[in-house]
């Protein structure tokens, strides 16, 4: 089956280290297949609206750019977080949408993103489908936050699970210079899930002991339990080392981080976009109440950007569900997410299927229960099992003048 002339791809939501794999995964396996032409989506779906297109094989003409494609961070196309109506309730948008499918001869989309990126492909499907359409619709998954349902894992979180591991590590080593007792708090991105929290246990090995505490959005945040704990890991040891979620909240729902700051806006989605203040609370709250000397540290957006910690298995899955889902529009599947199975563990075996996107939109994924300690504060060795092979390997970046060369759309 052929889809006769073109395609176009789109990049939404947060980036990550290798979202641009996806993307040169989907534009070479679509010139392979046969698209005449490969355009992007400036600024995702909200650029597309205002008539943002760029044909890519103007810009990917040669092998150089797609490997240094591969080894940008960020998104090459730019992003969104731009929600589509109900067509029910607001019909335009969609009729807009389908017109620029039809003015450049679109035969698949492909948007690379999230939760809230594959209920935009969950609602184009199914318009296309009510309006007799052939368009294929595919989604192609990324997040660091690694919450999207049905795939074992998504790409862009192993590289965000390295830097953390890694980083962490530095952080600990830096955290014993001196001859006092101190309590050193990282906070890691992760809204509802702990799935990068978790990342820091990865730190601890033969060299290094990992994290102390680590506290995750599964769990609700008892203030007593925690500075028993951290009282008593400080009278046992020099340093001790918390990693704490920006999403953790108290027993009461409130957010940590609203109690040091008032950042309440909200994205399109419904979404606080601003988390940050969770290390500055509990460090000040240790200082506080225990009286000893405290550090926050907020690995920020470092945590989504770090393309030269980026881990070379991340890139290669990234890479292959983007050409997995050409090939899965080619044959003519739509309304479809391109999800990860895991085979093994050991050795480390994964292969690529579709899920219905209607299942995977608008939900998260959470950590296991059995994969959190029984005090909450910690992970288990099922965490590490599942973890540990989505940091391995690394690709070098390639340097120009002592610093790594990007590609850039403009």
């Amino acid at each position: 089956m052929s889809w006769g002339t073109n395609v176009l791809v789109g990049q939404s939501g947060g980036p990550t280290a290798v979202i641009n794999s996806s993307l040169a995964g989907v534009y070479e396996a679509a010139k392979a297949l046969g698209a005449a032409h490969v355009y992007g989506m400036e600024y995702g779906i909200q650029g597309l609206l205002q008539g943002k297109i760029v044909d890519l094989d103007d810009r990917l003409d040669d092998k150089m750019e797609i490997e240094l494609l591969k080894r940008t961070p960020s998104s090459y196309l730019g992003s969104c977080r731009f929600k589509l109506p109900n067509p029910a309730t607001d019909e335009r948008p969609f009729v807009q949408l389908f017109e620029l499918f039809a003015k450049y001869c679109i035969g698949a989309v492909f948007y690379i993103g999230g939760n809230d990126s594959m209920d935009t492909i969950a609602k184009l499907s199914a318009y296309g489908a009510a309006k007799g359409s052939e368009i294929r619709f595919i989604g192609v998954p990324k997040t660091i936050d690694n919450d999207l349902m049905y795939t074992d894992h998504t790409p862009g979180y192993g590289s965000a699970a390295k830097y953390i591991a890694t980083i962490l590590k530095e952080v600990i080593c830096d955290s014993s210079v001196y001859n006092i007792r101190s309590v050193t708090v990282a906070e890691i991105m992760g809204r509802h899930t702990g799935w990068l929290a978790g990342a820091a246990s990865l730190a601890a090995g033969a060299d290094c002991n990992g994290p102390d505490i680590i506290l995750l959005p599964e769990r609700p945040f008892d203030e007593n339990v925690f500075l028993e704990k951290v009282a008593q890991l400080e009278k046992d040891r020099h340093n001790v080392i918390i990693a704490a979620s920006e999403g953790v909240k108290n027993k009461d729902g409130v957010f940590l981080c609203d109690l040091v700051s008032t950042a309440g806006q909200l994205d399109a989605f419904g979404h606080k976009a601003i988390l940050s203040g969770t290390s500055r609370y509990l460090a000040d709250l240790i200082h506080v109440r225990l009286g000893c000397k405290t550090r926050a540290i907020e690995f920020s957006t470092l945590q989504r950007c770090a393309s030269h910690l980026a881990s070379r298995t991340d890139i290669t899955e990234a890479y292959q569900v983007g050409g997995a889902s050409v090939e899965a529009a080619y044959r003519g599947e739509t309304g479809k997410m391109c999800a990860i199975r895991r085979i093994s563990d050991m050795p480390y075996r994964t292969e690529t299927e579709m899920v219905d996107v209607q299942k995977v939109a608008n939900l998260e994924k959470h950590v296991p229960d059995d994969w959190i300690s029984p005090d909450g504060m910690h992970v288990t060795e099922a965490f590490h099992h599942y973890a540990r092979p989505l940091i391995q390997a690394e690709l070098t970046p390639i340097y120009i003048d002592g610093v790594p060369r990007h590609l850039h759309l403009h």
